[in-house]
């Protein structure tokens, strides 16, 4: 069966469009492209990866379908459409072309109307992706993880996965509030879940493998086995941890599991889930 990253990012860094990697960021900026990822993923017996976009426009689209064109082990894209737009259903019928285009995500945790995933517009796009066989990843903090629920409920056929658990505050060790919230969405059949994005979260500079217990605890007992996905976040990561650091937290953590339990966590559950 096949090991895949659920979760990482290609770009040739430019300081205005990724404004968002800042100083304190200056690990990584700079470019990550394919033949960066490629050797890593070959050290840690990885089969390939789903890129996922950092940029919101349709020429990151054209920019990772030439990458996943270039590069077999590029399973599949997450990329972006503008979702509000009514010309939505035409934008997906043109990326329905694209066997490598599995799904879209919207940067949500950034936008000032923290419901936004449940307004008219932003809830037409989303009724739009299923016929397309397409996938929603919920970009999210945790102030935002009601309104996830409400979007799962809304389209119990539509297959959505949080990324990043949600980004909790690890740093501070927070995890009674967000731990409720996540509870809350387990009866959601159609929700998925990365266990991705964890080190960015905590302290970068004194995190220990304990800290991320509590809330690997919380996800598996809220989406079982069957519903989470390993994502490197790769490169972004790497303010916080190496390739090597960030897989060892997780490979850890599930070592006690069984074979067919870890076989999920690290490919087949993306492989469903993505169509790969």
């Amino acid at each position: 069966m096949q090991r895949i990253d659920a979760h990482q990012h290609f770009w040739q860094f430019d300081p205005v469009r990724d404004s968002w990697i800042n100083e304190e960021m200056a690990e990584i900026q700079r470019d990550f492209l394919p033949p960066d990822l490629q050797p890593l993923l070959q050290q840690n017996n990885l089969d390939g990866c789903v890129v996922v976009q950092s940029d919101q426009s349709e020429k990151e689209n054209e920019f990772q379908l030439s990458n996943a064109g270039s590069f077999d082990f590029i399973k599949g894209i997450v990329g972006w459409v503008d979702l509000q737009s009514e010309g939505v259903h035409e934008r997906l019928a043109y990326y329905h072309q694209f066997k490598k285009m599995k799904g879209f995500r919207h940067v949500l945790q950034g936008e000032a109307d923290r419901a936004l995933m449940l307004k008219p517009a932003f809830i037409n796009g989303i009724s739009k992706l299923q016929k397309f066989g397409f996938t929603y990843d919920i970009l999210i903090f945790p102030d935002q993880l009601k309104y996830a629920g409400e979007l799962a409920a809304a389209f119990p056929d539509q297959k959505f996965v949080i990324d990043h658990i949600a980004k909790p505050n690890i740093k501070d060790q927070k995890v009674a509030e967000w731990k409720k919230d996540i509870q809350a969405l387990a009866a959601h059949e159609n929700l998925y879940c990365k266990i991705s994005g964890m080190v960015t979260e905590a302290d970068w500079k004194n995190w220990t493998k304990e800290d991320f217990t509590p809330y690997m605890d919380t996800i598996v007992e809220t989406f079982g086995t069957n519903r989470i996905l390993f994502g490197s976040d790769w490169p972004v990561c790497l303010v916080a941890a190496s390739y090597q650091q960030m897989l060892e937290i997780v490979t850890g953590y599930f070592s006690s599991f069984t074979d067919n339990e870890r076989t999920k966590f690290f490919g087949l559950n993306a492989i469903q889930f993505y169509n790969l």
